[in-house]
């Protein structure tokens, strides 16, 4: 078995639609954007994460850049499985004498269907791995906040992620039940675009959305320590010059507004599904919000407004999914599960 073990590396792999986080023997030791760049007429990869996502809005016609996952499922499944082989890579560093053999567990929406979930195995078995568990991210997200979920006591999580804001209430080591919607920080980077070219005739690209949302992303108008206005480098598409102009928080709390109102109305119907011994659970227990999402200023503050319980955030959001599935890689058979 020493032997045996000596060949086996066991990973933990959290296969976001934005990023994709690795841990190995407990610690996080890749963390890239899920974005690959590849030669159109070869098709040969030429980068992977965050070199590729350097290139990402300023390739020529021979480069072009794919993001394997949309919606937390793989869209590409070429990519996706060279995305991961790539980032496995780098693991390891160094050239190994031995291939070894990869037992991995890997973290997915809850609210996929099986032929999704199967597209997510055969990936990873195509990168090498050997045996693979799958656990649906609420679960990954509830172990890393630190929750004790073999509990019979109600929690309900909610996970914002690239591109599925998961919601889920959890018991006795299942999901009780559980409401995952396709609107998340994707579509809060579409309705940055689509407002900068309505509201300032300008046009931007993704990667500055996302920048503008770490830099004033807001959930309300009315925030703690709101942040300064952001000065926005982006194309007029009055003259085709490129221009600035400062941006503030008010206005982004306002563009977001309708994304953020389907998030909260999904919430409340799955609290409504919830079972009343459960309910009674989560009033004192409150909502735990985790994902980069959850990081948009005052949002916690406006789910509490909207459904008057107390609202947490997770520490270090981004990583709470990667460290629950961390944590379900040692106990490899009790939060996770088999696709045959």
């Amino acid at each position: 078995m020493g032997l045996f073990s000596f060949f086996t590396k066991e990973v933990a792999i959290d296969l976001g639609t934005a990023n994709t986080i690795i841990i190995y023997n407990d610690k996080v030791v890749v963390d890239e954007p899920s974005i690959v760049a590849l030669e159109r007429n070869t098709g040969r990869i030429i980068a992977v994460g965050k070199e590729a996502m350097m290139m990402h809005g300023k390739t020529h016609e021979n480069i072009k850049t794919i993001r394997p996952l949309r919606d937390g499922v793989i869209a590409d499944f070429q990519s996706a499985e060279y995305m991961i082989r790539e980032m496995i890579k780098m693991v390891w560093p160094k050239k190994q004498l031995f291939t070894p053999s990869l037992k991995m567990v890997i973290c997915i929406p809850s609210g996929i269907t099986e032929v999704e979930e199967r597209a997510v195995k055969d990936s990873a078995e195509q990168a090498g791995a050997k045996e693979v568990r799958l656990i649906h991210e609420p679960m990954a997200a509830a172990i890393g906040i630190g929750i004790d979920v073999m509990e019979p006591t109600g929690n309900m999580i909610i996970d914002i992620g690239g591109g599925t804001s998961e919601i889920a209430v959890i018991a006795l080591g299942g999901i009780v039940n559980n409401k995952s919607i396709r609107i998340a920080g994707d579509d809060f980077n579409s309705d940055i675009e689509e407002y900068m070219r309505k509201q300032h005739n300008i046009n931007i690209g993704e990667r500055t959305a996302e920048r503008i949302k770490i830099e004033v992303g807001a959930a309300m108008a009315e925030i703690d320590n709101p942040p300064e206005d952001y000065a926005v480098h982006g194309r007029d598409m009055l003259t085709g010059i490129p221009k600035e102009i400062k941006v503030n928080y008010v206005e982004i709390a306002h563009c977001l507004d309708k994304s953020i109102s389907k998030i909260e109305a999904a919430v409340l119907h799955a609290l409504e599904m919830t079972p009343p011994e459960l309910s009674a659970d989560i009033f004192s227990t409150g909502i735990y919000l985790a994902g980069g999402g959850s990081m948009l200023r005052g949002l916690d503050k406006r789910l509490h407004l909207k459904t008057k319980l107390p609202v947490t955030v997770a520490e270090d959001p981004l990583r709470a999914v990667a460290r629950g599935t961390g944590i379900a890689l040692k106990n490899f058979d009790k939060f996770t599960f088999l696709i045959k």
